[in-house]
């Protein structure tokens, strides 16, 4: 039987937090074919909450780990966790929970490569959710040291154990740097402004897109960056709603993105 997002969140309903209002707009795209080309079947109810709880207490631990690269924790680097404990609304017990994650991360003894290997499997053949795992790493560490000193080769490391590329980590590092303009992934009045030139190249660059790629290629690089994102679809597959937050920013970024595209191109 395969469950669909509606019915997943309510099964996962112990990971407090709104989908929002971003559902109605991602209907009209009709990202949920992808779902039902997928051979692999999706996980039933107890699945879903296992592996909620493994990337969640994971996602914090690791967290801890990286911010403790130096071998110290800044105050920055708190405050960069704190950022995104706070990004994501988590709710009073899940922030406790994810400061106790974060504090088991940052002990000489923690087991990363244990830690890895436990949410490999939890997320095996969901290639898509390690990516937000890697994305939400990434989004703390830049807040945290800019990803300066052993943190960056580091996070390659915890990358390339999740099966994510360099290439791909790359773009996950362009696209979380890109802040302020028509794109509403990062606060209002974060960072520097941006000229219509530099937005359209970051439009371009959201969607792992070309400025040379033919109208037809932009359109399905955007229909894949929604479906790689689809807060349904990562549901589906064991996101717990607790991060949904990030799936909605990112799609967001995404819609606006092609939306700046499209207008140019006359799409």
């Amino acid at each position: 039987m395969r469950y669909t997002g509606k019915v997943v969140g309510g099964l996962i309903g112990m990971f407090l937090g709104p989908l929002g209002a971003l559902a109605g707009v991602l209907l009209g795209h009709q990202v949920d074919e992808h779902l039902d080309r997928q051979d692999q079947p999706l996980p039933g109810p107890e699945e879903i909450t296992a592996i909620g709880e493994h990337f969640f207490r994971a996602t914090f631990r690791v967290m801890g780990y990286l911010a403790k690269a130096d071998g110290r924790v800044s105050e920055q680097e708190i405050s960069a966790a704190r950022a995104v404990m706070a990004e994501l609304r988590l709710d009073t017990a899940r922030v406790q929970q994810a400061i106790e994650c974060f504090t088991t991360g940052k002990q000489p003894g923690f087991d990363l490569a244990a830690e890895l290997a436990n949410l490999g499997r939890a997320c095996a053949g969901r290639p898509d959710l390690v990516r937000v795992f890697v994305e939400i790493q990434v989004r703390a560490a830049l807040s945290g040291n800019n990803l300066d000193g052993p943190v960056r080769p580091l996070l390659h490391r915890i990358a390339g154990r999740l099966g994510v590329s360099p290439l791909e980590l790359a773009q996950i590092e362009a696209v979380l740097r890109i802040r302020g303009g028509s794109f509403h992934y990062a606060p209002a009045g974060a960072g520097p402004r941006v000229s219509d030139a530099q937005k359209l190249d970051q439009a371009y660059k959201i969607l792992e897109a070309a400025a040379g790629d033919s109208d037809q290629e932009i359109v399905k690089a955007y229909r894949r960056q929604l479906s790689r994102h689809h807060p349904d679809k990562l549901k589906a597959n064991g996101l717990p709603e607790s991060m949904i937050e990030h799936s909605k920013q990112r799609t967001q970024q995404i819609i606006e993105a092609y939306e700046l595209i499209r207008e140019r191109r006359g799409i």
